[in-house]
């Protein structure tokens, strides 16, 4: 046995000595070959390793669909996506061009290197706030703003084989009017990308951004045509939806509900724009205290959503349409007696989008998914005349209104006109229009937005909105009805047991009476926000409603003085129209006065309480000294309202500044220590 294991030892020790020698011949084979197998890898088209081929790829989608053409949107309301869907459709119907509408958080962006260039590309983004991309928009924002943008090819004008052509939504208060848009447009050319035509402005805050829209319109097709070789031709209305009558079964039919976890009740996804929660309402009260106009406190219980927000955030608030104007537009086009019936919708191209859950009934769509309140757009008139019967009034009233603006202003914007109504005051019969073609024409019912008028250091699971509700006198004994703060004073009404307001009526309880005492909503993040240095002096202007953010502030500073903490001065300018009417919060501000001290100071204007109206920005030029020695101690400006008082605002706070003015608010800004919330 001895003899045995001294012959398997030495056999042992050589098979592990071949095994190194094995292992040391590799090592080296691969040191020496390791450059060219590098440069080999990277010879490789990096765009397979980077998901290149997947639906994720723009490039792909659209030669998988055999489009020519992807108009990309960046919205926040609903705004550019419906100009792009409209683009789009104008696109096919009057130049033959097959476009695409795409949304920008939906793709990657590395691939934009291998751009077809037979394509175009169309870009219509909003800003919002200070020249913020929309919250979809800014991954592609980042991506393309960056120094080095990381594409999955290196080249050195990597976008040269892209076409493009830009317009962008903004509203020309801000001092960065439409700045999303124009840093887009210049990256895009840095990186070799050539425009078409020139960059769009519309503009929200003059209210003519359609108008400015089809102004470009008309600069930006005879480009595209010369360089794609396109030929205009008569516009026909050509669906993009199939509409079918069907049966579904109860558990898939939608009759209000905006996402499947509304429908089923169930909560499997996380609660934001495409899926609300249903907050349960805990307080609502009037603020006014006389007069004929309303102001509500508003306050909704989060519990139970896992949903948080911080001091300055936005509440969206997802209304239904009153029960007169469903009814109006169902027997405008003949579908009163067909409210119940049940359709669905189903795209004929795979790119388009259904803008509401179907399959739902015609009553369902026109009091929770389409904007039936909205402004009329001009262009869509083209449309509605084609289904006009021919040598009518009626379709020669429309032909104008379609290519009269003046027209069209005078007949429909300054009377606030929603489109059952303009057609009830042309034709008197039920005008016979593709339900198709009113839901392209019109667009999806869209959130409304508040701020906050809480601290989420003071509350956090239970926020607070401050609304005031919108009815205004247009004439001839009608009045236009803000669509939402209706709806929220009816639900005020309803929890109170109040006698509900004449003439407009909502259907409170919701779809399948799941609503009650609650409402549809997510929370929008905002860069409204407190200086992290608790010492900060701090202005905020603020008159009616534009008060909200800054209860939220103030709330929040007595909070911390409660703690302890060594807080900076405030200076709070509110305006109203009569101390005894409209000063809402007022028994608060007193108290919170008691808690801050001399650290608070409330300075208000009362433009209806004596015979010279006096509004905030004259107080703000009576406190010169004072909001001067705030913006040298590193003080910061908050402005919320409308936005001709935030540019009154501003042009006091650049007289007060003396020849240095302007440059400071631009320093301000820059810095981020003047901060606007207006609308």
């Amino acid at each position: 046995m001895a003899n045995v294991g001294s012959w398997k030892q030495p056999v042992e020790d050589s098979l592990v000595s071949t095994a190194l020698i094995a292992v040391l011949v590799i090592v080296v084979i691969a040191y020496f070959t390791r450059s060219s197998f590098s440069k080999s890898k990277k010879e490789q088209p990096a765009s397979k390793s980077v998901g290149a081929y997947s639906d994720r790829c723009i490039v792909q989608k659209l030669q998988e669909t055999n489009n020519e053409c992807v108009i990309f949107y960046g919205t926040q309301t609903g705004n550019s996506q419906d100009y792009a869907e409209k683009l789009a459709k104008e696109a096919h119907a009057k130049y033959g061009l097959r476009a695409m509408v795409a949304d920008l958080e939906e793709y990657d962006y590395e691939t934009f290197v291998n751009f077809p260039e037979d394509k175009l590309s169309i870009f219509i983004m909003s800003s919002y706030g200070e020249g913020e991309p929309t919250d979809n928009a800014v991954s592609f924002f980042d991506f393309v703003t960056s120094e080095s943008p990381d594409f999955c090819e290196q080249k050195d004008v990597p976008l040269q084989s892209m076409r493009y052509a830009a317009f962008g939504l903004g509203n020309s208060t801000y001092e960065h009017y439409n700045a999303v848009i124009h840093r887009v447009d210049e990256s895009l050319t840095r990186l070799g990308a050539t425009r078409l035509g020139p960059v769009g402005e519309g503009d929200d805050a003059r209210g003519t951004a359609e108008e400015d829209f089809m102004a470009w319109k008309e600069q930006m097709w005879p480009e595209v045509s010369e360089a794609m070789h396109l030929q205009a031709h008569d516009v026909k209305y050509e669906p993009s939806f199939a509409l079918l009558e069907t049966t579904p079964a109860p558990d898939r039919l939608y009759l209000g509900e905006h996402s499947d976890d509304q429908l089923s009740q169930l909560s499997r996804s996380s609660y934001g724009p495409h899926n609300p929660f249903l907050a349960p309402v805990v307080e609502s009260h009037e603020l006014f205290a006389g007069g004929d106009r309303n102001c509500l406190h508003f306050e909704v219980d989060l519990s139970g959503s896992n949903m948080t927000y911080q001091t300055g955030d936005h509440l969206a608030v997802w209304p239904m349409n009153p029960s007169e104007e469903v009814d109006r537009f169902l027997r405008v086009f003949g579908l009163l007696e067909r409210r119940n019936d049940v359709f669905e919708l189903e795209p004929i191209d795979g790119t388009v989008k259904v803008p509401f859950p179907t399959p739902t009934t015609y009553d369902a769509a026109a009091r929770y998914y389409v904007e039936i309140c909205g402004a009329v757009s001009r262009q869509f008139m083209s449309t509605l005349a084609e289904f006009a019967p021919a040598d009518t009034p009626l379709k020669a009233s429309l032909t104008k209104l379609a290519s009269d603006k003046d027209y069209f202003a005078e007949v429909v914007s300054h009377k606030y006109l929603n489109l059952a109504q303009l057609l009830e005051s042309l034709t008197s019969t039920a005008f016979e229009v593709p339900f198709t073609a009113l839901i392209e024409g019109i667009r999806a019912l869209q959130p409304r937005f508040y701020s906050i008028s809480s601290s989420s250091l003071v509350q956090r699971e239970k926020l607070s909105i401050t609304a005031v509700v919108s009815t205004e006198d247009v004439g001839n004994a009608t009045k236009f009805y803000g669509v939402n703060s209706n709806y929220l004073l009816a639900v005020k009404n309803e929890m109170n047991g109040e006698k509900q307001q004449q003439g407009i009526t909502y259907s409170v309880s919701g779809p399948r009476e799941r609503y009650g005492s609650k409402v549809p909503i997510y929370i929008r993040t905002s860069n409204f926000r407190l200086p992290t240095n608790k010492s900060t002096p701090i202005l905020m202007i603020g008159p009616g409603t534009g008060v909200a953010p800054f209860r939220a502030f103030v709330q929040e500073k007595a909070a911390q003085v409660k703690s302890g903490a060594d807080i900076g001065k405030m200076l709070l300018f509110f305006g109203c129209r009569r101390a005894d009417e409209d000063f809402i919060y007022q028994d608060e501000w007193k108290e919170y006065g008691a808690t801050l001290g001399d650290k608070f100071e409330m300075i208000t204007a009362f433009s209806r309480q004596s015979a010279k109206k006096v509004y905030v920005q004259h107080r703000v030029a009576e406190y010169a000294n004072e909001i001067m020695d705030v913006l040298g101690k590193g003080g910061y400006v908050y402005v919320c309202g409308d936005v001709r008082m935030a540019r009154d605002v501003q042009s006091t706070l650049i007289q007060i500044a003396g020849s240095n003015g302007e440059q400071l608010i631009r320093d301000l800004r820059k810095d981020n220590r003047y901060q606007e919330d207006v609308w």
